[in-house]
């Protein structure tokens, strides 16, 4: 599984009419690059909420809008009940059980966001790579609004990295191996 998340660089993902330019050519391809390549998408309530609502009313001449529309989508919730719209399945019972049925399922299977459930997976050894999309732009504000979490220390390695001409920076990482503790 991939976990895919824009953020600014002091860490704050919401807010993104201040600092988020669709439009950007290397964010298009980076995008079209992860979200073509995806067999299905899992999603947290919020990103399925908020996603909901907008991707269903996009077109685009690439394709990206049909294509992240038509795929399957799973949604892991604990307040939301079923049956959800928009090709989604709410997943119940253990999440990190169901995804790693999901991983058998798929050859490959994108999560936005990085909350908790992000962390969850992380922790769970469910996430083979972690794309970071950071902007140059700072929102500022009491630091509620970060979301990076983790319930311990993460190390990760890094894959690659672009930088676009709009200042945009594209990150690849990969879970680090845990070492034991001693």
């Amino acid at each position: 599984m991939t976990i895919s998340f824009e953020m600014t660089l002091d860490g704050v993902f919401d807010q993104m009419e201040h600092w988020f330019d669709e439009n950007d050519p290397g964010l298009q391809r980076a995008s079209d690059r992860l979200v073509f390549g995806a067999d299905a998408v899992l999603l947290g309530r919020e990103s399925y909420e908020f996603f909901r609502e907008y991707w269903p009313k996009q077109t685009d001449d690439r394709g990206f809008a049909a294509h992240y529309n038509a795929l399957p989508k799973y949604v892991a919730s604990t307040t939301l009940t079923g049956p959800l719209d928009w090709n989604a399945t709410l997943i119940e019972g253990d999440v990190a059980e169901a995804v790693r049925g999901l991983r058998d399922r798929y050859d490959s299977i994108i999560s936005h966001g990085y909350g908790g459930l992000a962390a969850e997976f992380v922790d769970a050894g469910l996430v083979d790579e972690v794309h970071a999309g950071i902007h140059p732009f700072m929102v500022g504000g009491d630091g509620s609004e970060i979301r990076l979490r983790s319930p311990h220390p993460v190390g990760f390695t890094l894959l690659g990295v672009e930088a676009y001409e709009s200042g945009i920076i594209a990150a690849r990482y990969a879970p680090a191996p845990r070492h034991p503790s001693t």
